[in-house]
């Protein structure tokens, strides 16, 4: 692809200045989001003079519930938005995490407008639950439409939790979670038919429809139209597949002026391949190799429907790509000294930085054994050409895991503490090396991971 000096020409060091203020972006986003919620709070205070009585309590709590459910909503749609900013400045996975976080305060939230409003009304008109449940549904206006957008997003948070995402495949995962779309819209409509805050209050009107507003100019932008701009104009498609190891391939995919794309080593795509069985979901995958202005590599291993078909893909299938996104770059970099530690198909991302990151760099790869070692071959070349070194963490002859803790991690790395730390693998890998490498003293600022699991 690219030669090493080339690469980490291309990848400077970023100035200190520029780290510290990435990492307080993520303080200030969550500092507005949170003033947000607190803003939707006082739309309740405001137009509440006194709560009285059992059934008052319970439908105010509802009130508030709801208020906060329908910010909740556009929280989370927002961040479902891949703004930019976000995705690169902040993470991917840790926009992941406060959209994985929205859901669960959503779902409790609608559950408890739900449940509180119903028992609230129930209280005041002295009927049974469901006499009121049924009379809310069948004669308020437009609650028919609110109930089914308040099933589908019961059952996106139901799929969405971590027991049932171990037995569901992504595709499924995948094309349930774009209902959330379905399921805001049909709920909004309520909220100011029937919501007290904004009957009559042009203002609170006017600010809950530029939430809504702003937020889907944000996913029509960013998920719609950029990703239609960025694929008529650079045209990508299949050059070619290649195994790497026991159903791991790489897949090259050529393009026009690719270089204007901006990606950098460490970044992922997310991928649509217009191939039998394929086009239908959208996959992240990192980049495996500096991105050179006509050619992009992505290496895949078969973990899914979606990944395990990327062996069979032809030449010159059409793919529609959405990106870069991610973090894990050598903007990160705060000392002249990396160390890379990967697991399995992690090493994607980190093969690409080890080709680029400036000064004296470390891969550490950990595979079950030598044939499961992706993209080895290059790793060894590179290793050669910049003088950096290689590691395996292999099991032994009787499939022993090697375990990676403190003491062995500042055995093999002198000066460990003084390392920027790379991580990528599965998520219960990551999280054990992390705590390896705080054991070890290595900063948490140092220690740098995105996790891509859904």
């Amino acid at each position: 692809m690219t030669t090493a000096e080339d690469a980490r020409r291309a990848a400077p060091p970023v100035p200190a200045a520029v780290r510290r203020f990435r990492r307080c972006g993520a303080g200030a986003v969550l500092t507005v989001l949170w003033a947000g919620a607190a803003a939707t709070v006082a739309l309740w205070w405001a137009d509440t003079t006194s709560v009285v009585g059992t059934g008052g309590w319970l439908t105010g709590a509802g009130r508030i519930a709801g208020l906060l459910c329908g910010y909740a909503c556009a929280v989370l749609v927002g961040l479902m938005a891949r703004v930019p900013l976000l995705e690169r400045r902040i993470g991917s996975d840790r926009v992941a995490r406060w959209h994985a976080m929205a859901g669960r305060y959503t779902v409790c939230l609608l559950v408890a407008h739900v449940m509180s409003v119903l028992a609230g009304y129930a209280a005041q008109d002295r009927a049974s639950l469901w006499h009121e449940t049924v009379t809310v549904v069948l004669d308020y206006p437009d609650m028919l439409k609110t109930t089914a957008g308040t099933v589908i997003l019961l059952a996106v948070g139901l799929t969405s939790a971590r027991a049932a995402r171990r037995r569901t495949s992504y595709e499924f995962w995948y094309h349930v979670h774009l209902l959330t779309y379905a399921a805001v819209f049909l709920a909004f409509f309520h909220q100011l038919t029937l919501g007290d805050e904004f009957n009559g209050k042009p203002v609170a009107t006017a600010a809950w429809y530029a939430l809504y507003l702003g937020v889907t100019a944000l996913v029509l932008w960013f998920r719609i139209l950029t990703p239609i701009r960025l694929n008529r104009r650079h045209r990508l498609r299949v050059e070619s597949v290649h195994k790497e190891a026991p159903g791991v391939y790489s897949v090259v995919v050529r393009g026009r002026h690719l270089d204007e794309l901006g990606a950098r080593p460490g970044q992922f795509f997310r991928w649509r391949f217009l191939g039998d069985g394929m086009r239908w979901t959208s996959t992240p995958y990192s980049l495996s190799a500096p991105p050179r202005p006509d050619l992009l590599r992505i290496t895949v291993k078969a973990l899914g429907d979606h990944s395990a078909a990327a062996a069979l893909l032809r030449p010159g299938t059409r793919v529609w790509a959405e990106g870069p996104y991610g973090s894990l770059t050598a903007d990160r970099v705060t000392s002249h000294r990396s160390l890379l530690i990967a697991a399995g198909v992690g090493v994607t991302p980190l093969r690409a930085l080890f080709e680029t990151l400036p000064g004296e760099v470390t891969l550490l790869y950990r595979a079950r054994g030598a044939e499961d070692l992706a993209l080895g071959g290059e790793l060894e070349a590179i290793a050669r050409r910049r003088g950096a070194r290689v590691l395996y963490a292999l099991n032994g002859p009787e499939g022993q895991r090697p375990e990676l803790t403190a003491e062995s991690l500042r055995a093999t790395v002198p000066g460990l503490r003084g390392h920027d730390v790379y991580i990528c693998g599965p998520h219960a890998f990551a999280r054990d090396v992390y705590e390896a490498l705080r054991a070890a003293g290595v900063p948490d600022r140092r220690i740098h991971h995105e996790s891509f699991e859904f």
